[in-house]
């Protein structure tokens, strides 16, 4: 019964569109599956398929393995080619419609290259939608669990290469010598360092301690674990240094050992090394992190990766208006192979400049928002202009 409902309730929503718009989304949604279907096929061949060749011949990776790994990383090729697909899905339609005459047709009924772009409008904000959700929710997923089957079974666990070297920065108030605490709370206070993070344990651990004015005491460990229930880590196999100003240096080698520090160093090793296998709310969560450590570069360009999370999916508007402003001309003839060519060119000249502008962002040269956000703003400016521009001709 609710599905006869969910039916009748979507076909009156069908209804409700016009004609034209109806008929011109049919015409866009077939060459759109076919962008999607070819641009996925390229990215999976370039960017995963002769690695997965490879270590089936070198490793000895069993076919069925890679063919799992293949699929699970598919979500992550998807989310490029949705954007791709809509470019090359209104350069193939709308060239067939300028071909066949029937765009010239539309207009003589009176409808401008405005309203004949609103399908690809409407197309282009449900697939960046699509795209979002994809890439924040799916994505991650995939490429974490492809990652933990792939390194299990050519023998490596994903337990082993949690995390390397580690650093994390703490900064607070400092201690003199009556015991007064300083008023200023941004006192470099801890320098933690880690080689490795492996089964809950941080290996090879130095953690160096300001929090004193005038004592600088240093804590070598060969492993150390975070006791969660007393909020302080445990240090095992160590020796703790301590140096004074006036020379004076004592040191005591220890078998086990706790220290009140926080939480800092395990979240932050926790952290997955590309943005691209956090959601959103991770991403945020690294950014924070990074900057409570005093890493202000790493906290930098995890801004900037947090604003690219919404401009992948913007590019799917982006690259309908520009699909648009080259297919709504009237002497427009575009084949698939000139449609495909195009596209690639179009792309290409993108993300050469979304590269650009991203890494003037991670360098502190633009502002993070600005840097993610300039190529969409200057290509959707352009698309407008080519299309008001077609619409004089």
């Amino acid at each position: 019964m609710a599905v006869k409902i969910i039916k009748r309730n979507f076909r009156k929503l069908i209804i409700k569109i016009p004609l034209v718009d109806r008929w011109l989304i049919g015409q866009l949604l077939p060459p759109m599956f076919f962008a999607i279907g070819a641009f996925t096929a390229v990215s999976l061949s370039v960017g995963i398929m002769f690695d997965l060749v490879r270590k089936i011949v070198e490793f000895g990776l069993p076919l069925q393995i890679a063919l799992k790994v293949l699929i699970l990383k598919l979500p992550g090729f998807l989310v490029l080619s949705f954007p791709m697909s809509m470019l090359l899905a209104t350069l193939l339609a709308y060239g067939k419609l300028s071909s066949n005459s029937e765009l010239l047709a539309l207009k003589s009924l009176g409808y401008t290259n405005k309203r004949i772009i609103v399908p690809v409008i409407f197309l282009s904000l449900l697939m960046t939608c699509i795209t979002f959700n994809f890439n924040d929710s799916l994505v991650p997923i995939s490429n974490r669990v492809a990652e933990n089957i792939m390194r299990s079974s050519l023998g490596k666990a994903i337990s082993s290469e949690e995390g390397k070297h580690i650093m994390f920065s703490r900064y607070g108030s400092q201690i003199d010598s009556s015991n007064q605490i300083s008023k200023s709370n941004e006192n470099l206070t801890h320098i933690f360092y880690a080689k490795f993070f492996r089964n809950n344990f941080m290996e090879e651990v130095t953690l160096i301690d300001y929090s004193r004015i005038g004592i600088e005491q240093t804590l070598k460990a060969k492993k150390g674990e975070f006791d969660q229930n007393n909020n302080l880590w445990i240090f095992y196999d160590g020796r703790l240094t301590i140096t004074q100003d006036d020379g004076t240096v004592s040191f005591m080698n220890f078998n086990k050992y706790q220290y009140p520090l926080g939480e800092g160093p395990r979240e932050l090793a926790e952290v997955p090394s590309d943005a691209n296998d956090m959601t959103l709310k991770q991403a945020k969560k690294a950014e924070s992190l990074y900057q409570k450590s005093g890493n202000t570069k790493e906290a930098r360009r995890m801004r900037v990766r947090i604003q690219e999370k919404f401009t992948l999916p913007a590019a799917c508007l982006v690259f309908g208006l520009i699909g648009s402003a080259f297919g709504v001309r009237t002497f427009s003839r575009s084949s698939k192979s000139q449609g495909f060519g195009l596209s690639v060119l179009l792309i290409f000249s993108y993300y050469i400049l979304s590269f650009f502008s991203s890494s003037l962002g991670v360098k502190g040269i633009l502002n993070p928002f600005i840097a993610a956000w300039t190529p969409v703003f200057i290509s959707i400016t352009v698309a407008l202009l080519l299309i008001k521009r077609a619409s004089k001709i």
